[in-house]
């Protein structure tokens, strides 16, 4: 048997980042920059004031206090995305709002709250001068130009994974459209006579296909773009045909037909198009794997990845080496999940020398996490995935991680109740 390392650097080996593509910025999330991005102008552009108040020369108001406030002539108004009409000079002022260029002359801003601005307005009294009460150094609520970005600088280097904050720089800079490196097309196909599409009519001895579903949401919730090819029946014609369809893709994704006591249509018909080895990873759920490559008719390598049929079995192994895929495709580094260390609060149980994947709920009480499992971990209970939010870890040379032991969690979330 494999092990789960050995089977990931087998899989990782057969991929490589993918090319460019340029969109706009907004659709850009989560994928990773292709380019150096560098500013063309000062962000902020020009000096500019932090407060609604009153842009001054502080050396007007040297000795300015609540008892002896120094009155200024007002001499204009400037609002953010209009420029100062004059200068400032020695005993004037100009009404500034957060956000506007400081006039030239002007070398600090004095908010309106240490005026006397509210009591000249309810008096009824003019604008045109302002009684001051405080005295300000130079510099005082000015952001000078280029304080966040000078013309020139590097912002956002090639390899940076687009968030939410970069988005915004990139807005910032003028930026309507990035370079990144495109999303994976993954093809998902589900085999089975026994299978229903959702939406079907329920009959005996049937089952809906749940696992085209929930590896299909993974692939979209790690940055892939799921092709949903159905199902393809036990039958050579319908295999093919669904197999040329996947063969459009970066990567074919299959479930069922890996183990070794499966019908042997399904391995046959993969084998006609490439090179698939069937293995055994030391792992519990989901010890059976196939991987290997299709040959598409434009002579293009397609890497297989084929699933256990059980759904929590397709879900885990996914999630060690599907997700993993699509990484390196994406050109993210990082593949493994965040792990913690919880305190096991009932025991996990290794019978036969596999690493355990137990699913757990992960709590935090009194600042220590404890994991507790979700119940009976047969791999055909897909709703204790949907229970978990991790994945416990009992190696493989442990026959038990006994209750109150500490215990290595693989997140599958990152739930905030929790963290």
């Amino acid at each position: 048997m494999l092990s789960v390392e050995e089977a990931l650097e087998r899989i990782l080996g057969y991929f490589d980042v993918l090319d460019v593509e340029e969109k706009p910025i907004l659709d850009a999330v989560g994928q990773v920059l292709a380019e150096d991005v560098t500013s063309r102008f000062n962000i902020p552009p020009m000096d500019n004031s932090a407060m609604d108040g009153y842009a001054v020369q502080a050396a007007d108001l040297q000795r300015a206090s609540a008892e002896s406030p120094v009155a200024l002539k007002v001499i204009g108004i400037v609002a953010a995305g209009s420029l100062p009409t004059e200068a400032v000079r020695p005993g004037t002022a100009f009404r500034i709002m957060t956000g506007a260029p400081v006039p030239d002359g002007a070398d600090s801003v004095v908010p309106f709250e240490e005026t006397d601005e509210v009591e000249r307005r309810k008096a009824g009294h003019s604008m045109d001068e302002i009684a001051i009460n405080v005295s300000v150094h130079q510099g005082a609520d000015v952001r000078p130009a280029g304080e966040d970005v000078r013309q020139g600088d590097l912002v956002l280097e090639k390899g940076v994974v687009l968030r939410p904050s970069e988005v915004g720089v990139l807005a910032s800079l003028g930026y309507h459209t990035v370079k990144v490196i495109r999303r994976p097309v993954v093809a998902i196909l589900s085999t089975g006579n026994e299978l229903l599409e959702p939406g079907d009519e329920f009959g005996a001895g049937k089952i809906y296909d749940s696992n085209s579903y929930s590896v299909a949401a993974s692939v979209q919730r790690y940055g892939g773009v799921p092709l949903m090819l159905g199902i393809a029946r036990d039958n050579l014609d319908s295999m093919n045909t669904k197999l040329q369809e996947g063969l459009e893709s970066d990567i074919l994704i299959t479930s069922a037909g890996v183990s070794k006591g499966d019908y042997d249509m399904v391995k046959d018909v993969l084998a006609q198009h490439g090179k698939i080895d069937f293995w055994s990873v030391r792992m519990r759920p989901a010890k059976p794997l196939a991987f290997g490559v299709l040959t598409a008719p434009d002579g293009r390598q397609v890497p297989h990845l084929g699933l256990p049929g059980n759904p929590v079995s397709a879900m885990v192994a996914f999630e060690q080496f599907g997700r993993a895929a699509i990484y390196k495709m994406l050109g993210k580094s990082g593949f493994q999940k965040p792990r913690i260390q919880a305190v096991l609060d009932e025991p996990i149980h290794n019978f036969d020398g596999r690493r355990v994947f137990a699913r757990a709920i992960v709590t935090k009480e009194n600042g220590t996490y404890h994991a507790r499992l979700t119940g009976n971990q047969s791999s055909n209970l897909l709703t204790s995935m949907a229970r978990a939010n991790g994945l416990a870890i009992c190696p493989e040379d442990m026959p038990v991680k006994e209750a109150g032991e500490v215990v290595e969690v693989q997140m599958l979330d990152w739930p905030e109740e929790v963290f």
